[in-house]
């Protein structure tokens, strides 16, 4: 299935058209295979430069019918460090507070994340499988302060606009 992805992905980056890579993690993968899964977004960041962002985000199990142990914030802190280095080919590495919370997506910022993210006008992923967090800009933009960083305003494509 990821090869499906992955040739979408490429013929949409050819046809000029941007997207976000994703990976959520803990449930029934190894490491291994998150390596395997980072090691084929930067093969596909080289070859069409088409990801504006990486976000990566743990499985939330509260909802759903797997079954699995969810990992903490520090394997999340661990994970996205990691992507920030490897992925060294995306200019920008999303935070993901959505799924951490506001106070461990303020630390990702310390963790290799350059974005922090946005305000959701509707959100049907996570917070189906029971994350619900839920932040204003004002909000966001206290947490970016407060971890030592100037916010700004962004569109899709990452172009600032404020």
């Amino acid at each position: 299935m990821s090869n499906d992805w992955l040739e979408v992905m490429d013929v949409a980056h050819r046809l000029g058209l941007y997207s976000s890579a994703t990976m959520m993690f803990g449930h029934v993968e190894t490491v291994e295979d998150r390596i395997e899964h980072l090691g084929r977004l930067r093969r596909q960041q080289d070859e069409t430069g088409g990801f504006t962002a990486f976000i990566c985000w743990t499985f939330q199990p509260e909802n759903t019918k797997l079954r699995a142990e969810p990992v903490g914030s520090a394997e999340y802190l661990r994970m996205q460090a990691l992507s920030r280095v490897f992925l060294d080919n995306f200019t920008n590495v999303q935070s993901s507070w959505v799924t951490q919370g506001p106070k461990i997506g303020q630390v990702a910022l310390r963790y290799g994340a350059n974005d922090f993210g946005s305000v959701m006008m509707e959100e049907n992923v996570v917070s189906k499988a029971g994350a619900n967090f839920r932040l204003e800009s004002q909000e966001i933009e206290n947490l970016i302060r407060e971890a030592g960083y100037t916010p700004r305003r962004r569109n899709n494509w990452y172009e600032l606009v404020d």
